[in-house]
């Protein structure tokens, strides 16, 4: 009988649906409705140790809608991590354990450039009783001028420091969440998995302008008059997102064989999910999706997941993780396949016309079949 329970970096989910971070995860009263729904885990919004200075403007999204106005496709945000007091959060952290001990919980943790900040909140959200940790290298608009999110997470160099500050104190799972604001996502991620780090999460969300209001000639969101570039999410990221997931899956596969992946990026249903997995996500995360249809989508996702399973025979995550990956090639080689492909057949059509009896010669091809028979001797 097919199961969705998996474990990863010696964490052990029930299911591998995680609630990414972001306004799903944003206070323990979220966490715990989480866990009692059914999700694996649950991915804190994340937290820093001075949040003084994050402050969240309304409002901060955009929507993009189908043609028939009746299906959200894509969605931007303008939100900053949290803005509530990390002691308050320790308390959170150690108040969600104490109720669901199973429950996988885990911190999201971003800083600006130094060992001692880094440091110190690594250990206190350890001593607080968190599963992993989630390092914010991702974040893609907020902060930028204290170098934090996206805009350390795009300079490997900075990023493969940090990670090692991190992993000299941690006694915990670490995973790097991976911006996709880059050109080639395999760098950071090489970065992450040289400091240490036991896995990676991507993508975070992409660096977007939602679209222009033309009866106000302003972008959204519109605040004061005025927007800024946010992230963009929802199922239009979702081809994107498999793409990066899939390189990453690779680099790791031929360099880092061991080492995990948290798949992120429009997900809405247990076959997205199984799209991820068949690329090499071993867990997956899900932020929007739950702001669009509730905690409760994890039933759906589960039961979706296990009907796939069990329509092509697989009793666990890992019998299919990264299957697909095999069907990746150059375009070189796709040129190559396809030219012999269509040699073959050419041969395999004129090996048809050649007579095997005598019975089989016929008047009217009669020239057509002595040439299938013949080969012309070089000139």
């Amino acid at each position: 009988m097919a199961t969705l329970a998996t474990t990863v970096d010696g964490l052990k989910f029930l299911n591998p649906f995680v609630i990414g971070s972001g306004p799903p995860g944003t206070n323990v009263k979220v966490i715990k409705r989480a866990f009692k729904e059914g999700w694996g885990g649950v991915i804190a919004k994340t937290v820093s140790l001075d949040p003084s200075k994050v402050v969240n403007v309304g409002p901060r999204y955009a929507k993009l809608m189908s043609a028939d106005n009746k299906e959200v496709i894509g969605w931007e945000n303008i939100e900053l991590i949290s803005d509530r007091s990390f002691d308050t959060w320790l308390d959170e952290f150690k108040a969600a354990k104490d109720e669901y001990p199973e429950g996988i919980l885990i911190a999201s943790i971003m800083e600006e450039f130094n060992k001692d900040a880094w440091c110190e909140i690594t250990e206190r959200c350890q001593d607080a009783g968190v599963d992993a940790f989630e390092l914010n290298f991702s974040c893609p608009h907020g902060l930028p001028e204290r170098k934090m999110g996206a805009a350390m997470g795009q300079n490997p160099a900075i990023l493969e420091e940090v990670c090692q500050w991190v992993m000299g104190v941690a006694k915990i799972p670490v995973w790097a969440k991976m911006t996709p604001n880059v050109t080639h996502i395999e760098e950071p991620t090489a970065a992450a998995l040289r400091a240490g780090c036991q896995g990676v999460s991507a993508i975070n969300t992409i660096r977007s302008v939602m679209g222009v209001n033309l009866e106000t000639l302003r972008p959204e969101p519109t605040v004061e008059g005025y927007s800024t570039p946010g992230g963009y999410s929802s199922k239009a990221v979702k081809p994107i997102a498999l793409r990066m997931v899939m390189e990453i899956a690779t680099l790791i596969r031929k360099e880092f064989p061991g080492r995990t992946l948290s798949g992120i990026g429009g997900v809405e249903t247990g076959a997205d999910a199984a799209q991820f997995i068949l690329l090499g996500a071993d867990t997956i995360q899900v932020c929007t999706g739950v702001m669009k249809f509730g905690y409760g989508m994890v039933k759906d996702l589960c039961e979706g997941l296990l009907s796939f399973m069990e329509s092509k025979g697989f009793e666990t995550l890992d019998d299919f993780k990264g299957h697909s990956l095999q069907y990746f090639t150059t375009h070189a080689e796709l040129v190559r396949m396809q030219l012999a492909r269509k040699a073959e057949e050419a041969a395999a059509k004129e090996r048809a016309g050649m007579v095997k009896s005598d019975a089989e010669w016929d008047g009217d091809d009669f020239v057509k079949q002595s040439n299938a028979l013949s080969r012309q001797a070089p000139s």
